[in-house]
């Protein structure tokens, strides 16, 4: 399982692949554009920069790279792997100076779920009624560090959508473990997660590295 860092700090990290040379885990073949987006507020960098963060959503197949690191993640788990998820990815767009000069950046960091053979959990009931519970002091949090949580255009905010699912372990208000997601994909997502458990399906077969187009 690969859950979602801190936004900013995955950001940033990303930037920083790109500063020094290590690449995108994500260029390569694109495809249509993501099923949604997510654009958030330009925030300032210690280093006296500013930063734009940008959501797009899957699903995607997860390419070779990401379906090997979710083999070797399983198999250290004592787990076989039965699919691999790529639920979004994270864009992140710098500008500031560097070396005394104007200089802008970005880089990308996917958000990807190993689904493992695990078992289902015997407290799913309580994981989820652990959320609902917190939800609105959850959103209040992530607002107050990311802005505003996402709502659609009649002012319903978006799904909180757990990346390791409640129902086989996944923990109900760990902060890298929620990411905002719009109600069609979250949809989306709630039915293919039981094909990604399930055996021979779609996503034990690598997709392209770059899946969708900006």
């Amino acid at each position: 399982m690969t859950a979602i860092p801190h936004i900013k700090r995955a950001a940033l990290a990303a930037i920083g692949l790109a500063l020094f040379g290590c690449g995108s885990a994500t260029v390569g073949t694109v495809g249509k554009p993501a099923m949604a987006k997510w654009v958030g507020p330009v925030f300032g960098t210690p280093d006296g920069g500013q930063l734009r963060t940008t959501l797009y959503y899957g699903p995607w197949q997860c390419s070779a790279a990401f379906l090997s690191r979710c083999e070797s993640k399983c198999a250290a788990q004592g787990h076989a792997l039965m699919g691999c998820m790529w639920l979004a990815d994270i864009k992140a767009d710098w500008q500031g100076r560097y070396l005394f000069m104007p200089a802008e950046a970005g880089g990308r960091m996917a958000i990807t779920h190993c689904c493992c053979d695990y078992p289902k959990v015997a407290d799913g009931e309580w994981r989820r009624g652990t959320w609902d519970n917190a939800r609105a002091r959850y959103r209040r949090e992530w607002s107050s560090e990311f802005g505003e949580w996402p709502t659609n255009p009649n002012g319903v905010p978006w799904a909180g959508h757990h990346i390791f699912d409640l129902g086989h372990g996944g923990a109900p208000v760990a902060r890298d473990n929620v990411l905002p997601v719009p109600g069609g994909v979250h949809g989306v997502f709630n039915k293919e997660y039981p094909a990604c458990y399930a055996p021979g399906g779609k996503w034990l077969t690598p997709g392209p590295e770059r899946p969708y187009v900006d």
